[in-house]
């Protein structure tokens, strides 16, 4: 499969993950009443940034960057190439910790932080999908 195919198919997926979460847009104490839904929210969460992570790593390995040292660095990588602005880059790599907190369960997730990164970040996904769909088109 071609990188222009793989990275396609990755931000679709993200995309739909994305879609799922602003469906179901909800406040804390909805979370903190509704076990399911809790959980399918998180997970479609966790699956949207680990598909924008993925796509960083194909571009990181196809281009043969630097190396991340961890999930972070691979959007901040992609911010000093000029893949994506730097600005941003900042702001979303925060994702990653959000990434580690979703699959390890390194401390209780707190459902305010939850709906307020629902309310508030998850355009973030969509001006992603922006900068990478630009960078593949300019590349070719």
């Amino acid at each position: 499969m071609k990188r222009e195919e793989k990275i396609a198919r990755k931000i679709k997926n993200m995309l739909g993950y994305v879609d799922f979460l602003k469906k179901h847009s909800t406040s804390e104490k909805e979370l903190l009443e509704d076990y399911l839904l809790k959980s399918a929210i998180e997970r479609n969460l966790q699956l949207a940034i680990e598909s924008a992570l993925d796509i960083g790593e194909v571009i990181i390995s196809s281009e043969d960057l630097e190396k991340p040292e961890d999930y972070r660095s691979i959007i901040i990588i992609l911010g000093k190439e000029g893949i994506i602005p730097v600005q941003f880059a900042e702001r979303f790599s925060e994702a990653a910790k959000l990434r580690n907190i979703l699959v390890h369960m390194y401390t209780e997730i707190d459902p305010a932080m939850i709906s307020q990164i629902m309310e508030n970040n998850l355009d973030d996904f969509d001006k992603y999908a922006q900068y990478i769909a630009r960078y593949i088109k300019f590349e070719k």
